[in-house]
């Protein structure tokens, strides 16, 4: 399927910002199925505030159910580091490094050998 850029207007400012073909063939790919309400701006500003409050209440815990199996993983939105797209990680971001998507992650190069 070809993909073309289109503009959506974003519901948090109002502002018109551009879908990118890319953007949405990488939306495809992860599975996602509604295109994006905010801008990139305000995104990112609704992620920083979402991150510095108390309010994720008791629902994320230990990610063990009461019956013993593992719960479904939960996931926080990020923005890579280094392509710039939306993506979602298994840890809750803290801003002081870097988060890539899992293609630039793959790419990265490995870390130097630890010592313990």
């Amino acid at each position: 399927m070809s993909f073309q850029d289109r503009d959506l207007t974003c519901v948090e400012c109002g502002q018109s910002f551009t879908f990118s073909a890319d953007d949405q063939q990488y939306h495809r790919e992860k599975g996602y199925t509604n295109e994006p309400k905010r801008c990139p701006n305000c995104r990112q500003a609704r992620r920083s505030s979402n991150y510095g409050s108390s309010s994720y209440g008791s629902s994320y815990g230990s990610g063990y159910g009461s019956s013993g199996g593992r719960s479904q993983r939960e996931m926080h939105d990020a923005v890579c580091a280094q392509c710039g797209k939306d993506t979602q990680v298994p840890f809750r971001p803290s801003g002081d490094r870097p988060v890539y998507c899992s293609d630039c992650f793959s790419k990265q190069p490995a870390s130097s050998p630890r010592r313990y």
